[in-house]
C-alpha cells in the first residue's frame, strides 16, 4: 500500500509542507526524523490499513482458491497456475479497492477527518459521477497485476527448490520469508515504471484538490511515460528504485511468511480438532 503526500507547489495554504531535498534513502530517514520525529515514519498508517486489511483478505482468499481450481484443470501446465491465479486475485482485489484509494488520496489533499468521509465520497459522485472513483484503476492493473503473476510464480517456484534443496517437504520460515523477498524484488523492480506512473497521476489528483480546482481526466499511461521520459530521461521511469525495492522486498518476506505461518498454525489446529472429535 502506498501512502501519497501533496506538494505544496506554490500553494502557501496547503497543509503538507515540503521537508526539504533529500539525498538518498538513508538520509531521508535522518531529516524526516530529526525534524518531524520518528512517529511521522508511520504518518498515514490508519487510512493505509483501512485498505490493506479487506484488500489483503480479497487478495489472498481469491489466490489460494483459483490456484487449487487451476491446478486441476489445466493438467500438465499445472505448474503455471500460481502465475494466473496471482493475476486474476490481483485484478479483484484492485477493483475492489481502487474507489477506497481514490477517496484516501482526496481526504489526505484536504486533510479531512474521518467524520467528513461521507462528504468526500458524496461529493466525488456529484461533481465527477461514479467511474470517478475508479480513477487510477488503469494504470495500478498494468503495475499490479504483472507484480502479482510474477510473484506468486517465482515464489512458488523459489520455495519448491529451497525445499528440495533442504531435503524437507514443508516450508520453513525462513523458506518462505527467503522466497518471498526475493521473489518481491524482481517483481517490483520489473514494474516500477507503472507504480511511477500511478504516483504521478495521484499526487497531480491531490494538488488540484488542495488548490481547489477541477480534476481534470488524468493523462494515459503512455503519455504520462512519455513525458517523464521527456523531462527526466529514461532514469525518470525508474525513481525511487532503492527505496521500492526495499520497502517491497521487506513487505513481501513479511507478509508471505507469516500468511504460511498462520496457514501452517490453523491446519494443525483443525486437524487436532477434528481427531479429538473423532476419539
Amino acid at each position: 500500500m502506498d501512502h501519497t503526500c501533496v506538494c505544496t507547489n506554490g500553494n502557501s495554504k496547503a497543509w503538507y509542507k515540503a521537508p526539504g531535498h533529500f539525498n538518498g534513502t538513508l538520509d531521508a530517514f535522518i531529516k524526516i526524523v530529526r525534524r518531524e520525529g520518528i512517529k511521522s515514519l508511520w504518518s498515514g498508517l490508519p487510512p493505509t490499513l483501512i485498505m490493506a486489511v479487506p484488500a489483503t483478505v480479497i487478495y489472498f482468499t481469491c489466490y489460494d482458491q483459483l490456484r487449487a481450481a487451476l491446478r486441476v484443470r489445466m493438467g500438465s501446465h499445472a505448474e503455471e497456475a500460481p502465475l494466473l491465479a496471482g493475476a486474476l486475485a490481483r485484478v479483484g482485489s484492485v477493483t475492489v479497492i481502487s474507489p477506497l484509494e481514490l477517496i484516501r488520496t482526496k481526504m489526505q489533499s484536504q486533510r479531512s477527518s474521518y467524520r467528513e468521509l461521507s462528504e468526500v465520497i458524496h461529493s466525488a459522485v456529484r461533481n465527477e459521477g461514479w467511474r470517478s472513483l475508479w480513477r487510477g484503476w488503469g494504470p495500478t492493473l498494468l503495475r499490479d497485476v504483472p507484480f502479482s503473476a510474477m510473484y506468486w510464480y517465482n515464489y512458488e517456484k523459489g520455495k519448491a527448490w529451497l525445499c528440495k534443496h533442504n531435503n524437507i517437504r514443508e516450508p520453513t520460515f525462513a523458506i518462505t520469508f527467503i522466497s518471498g523477498a526475493v521473489s518481491g524484488s524482481i517483481s517490483s523492480i520489473v514494474t516500477l515504471p507503472f507504480d511511477v506512473v500511478k504516483t504521478r497521476r495521484q499526487v497531480e489528483i491531490g494538488e488540484l484538490q488542495a488548490m481547489n480546482l477541477s480534476s481534470k481526466a488524468s493523462s494515459s499511461t503512455l503519455s504520462v511515460m512519455t513525458k517523464i521520459v521527456a523531462e527526466n530521461g529514461v532514469g525518470g521511469l525508474f525513481v525511487g528504485f532503492l527505496p521500492r525495492v526495499i520497502k517491497v522486498a521487506a513487505a513481501c518476506a513479511i507478509m508471505i511468511s507469516s500468511y504460511e505461518f498462520g496457514k501452517a498454525f490453523f491446519r494443525k489446529h483443525n486437524q487436532e480438532r477434528l481427531l479429538s472429535s473423532n476419539t
